[in-house]
């Protein structure tokens, strides 16, 4: 029978499926659907949306791609930190799927959106306004719904920061540059929820420490031998 997964080969999963994400996320929520979308403008927003119905379905579709890679990464950093805790990594890992679980369910409004802009009969009896409106009602939803599932997203690192300052075959740095990552998500997003007024721009500079650690397990956790948790 083959032996579990080596800590090597779960690093490259990982690495792998946080590089993907970082392709993914930026072209859809930072491009795709902002460019689609006017906040101020229920009708400009439904217009855009059905004008351009093949890339808001792109967008959809790479949504669809991270979710994936965000389970498997998920599995594989489990897999790598459980040599230092099982359970608190297994209790870490059911964090990320739970963020993930609230992405999946923040995405079922896009597809309304999308069901929306086919006029199916059973919206006939609403104006053209009244279907801009839940249009940008949907978009907006999903947006509030991702950013709730974000604050699960920030504690789940903080979790992983605290099993990566526990584990010998990693450099401390990286567990507390997702401490600090974790921080920055969870005040980030929470601030949208509590505190609106609170200038919190310092979060697109505490994220890059997920970046450092995609790059340490390509680089250097992909060369990871089991002798040196022995």
């Amino acid at each position: 029978m083959n032996k579990d997964i080596s800590l090597s080969k779960a690093a490259i999963i990982a690495g792998i499926g946080l590089l993907i994400m970082t392709l993914t996320v930026p072209f859809a929520e930072f491009k795709i659907i902002p460019d689609l979308v006017s906040p101020d403008s229920a009708s400009e927003t439904a217009a855009n949306i059905t004008n351009n119905i093949f890339i808001f379905n792109l967008a959809i579709f790479l949504i669809f791609i991270t979710i994936v890679a965000d389970i498997i990464v998920a599995w594989a950093l489990y897999v790598f930190l459980k040599p230092v805790n099982k359970s608190i990594s297994l209790l870490t890992a059911w964090f990320r799927l739970l963020y993930t679980g609230v992405y999946l369910v923040a995405v079922t409004n896009l597809i309304k959106v999308f069901t929306l802009t086919k006029g199916e009969s059973y919206f006939l009896i609403n104006s053209p306004e009244e279907i801009s409106e839940f249009v940008l009602f949907y978009i907006k939803s999903y947006k509030y719904e991702w950013f709730f599932g974000l604050v699960l997203f920030g504690l789940y690192l903080i979790l992983l920061g605290f099993l990566v300052l526990k584990a010998r075959y990693v450099p401390n740095i990286m567990g507390w540059l997702l401490i600090i990552a974790g921080l920055g998500y969870v005040i980030g997003h929470l601030k949208v929820f509590l505190f609106p007024e609170l200038n919190t721009s310092f979060s697109m500079y505490t994220a890059m420490g997920e970046l450092v650690f995609m790059l340490w397990l390509l680089i250097k956790g992909s060369r990871l031998k089991e002798l040196q948790i022995d």
